[in-house]
């Protein structure tokens, strides 16, 4: 069908710890780690040639996928020396692309997870005669987002900022994270310097007079940028309710990978993973949580909707819920983390050092 670039350059920021040691899109959801649902599902569109723009620990992704071949595709990584933005990477790696100047060229966010009909985009692209078109989803508060209004016939009005007050909320539509560009219109994008496709590059084009086309499509769609939404997104992939072709094993309660080991009467539920090596003790409870390969849940712990990173442990009877637990951290025996908390990578906390209840 086409061809894409995929931007896997970011540095995670707000995924840290999770993003320590390893970049955004290398983190584990699912089973696998993420860029692998998105690799899979543009393969399934058709796609057969994926350039990576990478530019943060970026010499983690070439080991893992190399040429591409396992997944049906043809592999090309550039490395950004300075991180360019989302535009100054799509100009980056121009000049891997082998399509022509009127051909269709993918482009993917690496952080969003969404059930978008790619060949749909790309038929709107096509149908509409576009110079860009832009997956737009509908969100019930718009107001962390930038707006993009549209016409009664989908093409693009403006580039709107986050609204500020309830009367600048003209549309509940805001840009996905997907896009279509005609060829030529890459080679337009300034080259060898920072450019913000959404702030710059677009409302440039529109101001231009050029054509760009929005197609709504309000299937599944998450912004995996912070932990809580990425534990969610990982929960939803094992449940089923986002789709990928490359969960490694059947949609269910629970995805237990080779080599993990699971108690008998450990209980878990809720699209939780358990990963290579990782051990869950005798009566432990995990529910809608990523626990990574080598982690160790000791009995009696219960945990809910967070993510316990590589060679973790956990201790008897600690209670976490909706925290992030870094690689290589041990959380002693009988402590209690609540939302939003996150330990960083080897830290220690001795038992019963954090609580929220009586220790009686």
């Amino acid at each position: 069908m086409t061809e894409a670039i995929l931007l896997v350059g970011g540095k995670g920021t707000r995924l840290r710890p999770l993003t320590v040691h390893t970049p955004k899109p290398m983190v584990r959801a699912g089973g696998v780690p993420f860029l692998t649902h998105q690799l899979a599902r543009a393969r399934a569109a058709g796609v057969d040639h994926i350039v990576l723009a990478t530019s943060y620990l970026a010499e983690v992704f070439e080991p893992y996928f190399g040429d591409g071949s396992a997944l049906g595709l043809h592999i090309e990584y550039v490395t950004e020396d300075e991180p360019l933005g989302t535009g100054g990477a799509i100009r980056n790696v121009a000049s891997r692309l082998h399509s022509g100047p009127d051909d269709p060229v993918l482009v993917f966010n690496g952080d969003i997870l969404t059930g978008l009909d790619i060949r749909a985009l790309v038929e709107t692209h096509e149908r509409t005669s576009a110079d860009v078109s832009l997956h737009l989803t509908q969100v019930t508060d718009p107001r962390a987002y930038g707006l993009v209004p549209t016409d009664e016939t989908g093409k693009v009005l403006a580039f709107l900022e986050k609204p500020q007050t309830p009367e600048e909320i003209v549309t509940d539509q805001i840009n996905a994270g997907a896009y279509v560009f005609r060829r030529s219109v890459i080679d337009t994008i300034p080259a060898s310097r920072p450019v913000s496709v959404e702030r710059e590059t677009f409302p440039d084009l529109l101001a231009a007079g050029a054509h760009l086309q929005g197609m709504v499509d309000s299937t599944y769609w998450l912004d995996l940028g912070t932990p809580a939404a990425f534990v969610r997104g990982s929960a939803d992939l094992v449940l089923g309710r986002a789709p990928s072709p490359a969960i490694p094993g059947r949609c269910g309660d629970r995805l237990v990978l080779p080599t993990a080991r699971v108690a008998p009467d450990a209980k878990l539920t809720g699209g939780t993973v358990v990963g290579e090596g990782a051990f869950v003790a005798e009566g432990a409870r995990v529910f809608g949580s990523t626990i990574l390969p080598g982690a160790v849940i000791e009995p009696g712990a219960v945990i809910t909707d967070s993510l316990i990173g590589t060679r973790a442990r956990v201790g008897e009877r600690s209670v976490l819920t909706g925290t992030v637990i870094g690689d290589g951290a041990v959380i002693g025996p009988d402590n209690e983390l609540r939302d939003g908390m996150r330990i960083w990578c080897d830290a220690r906390i001795p038992a019963g050092a954090v609580r929220f209840s009586s220790d009686q």
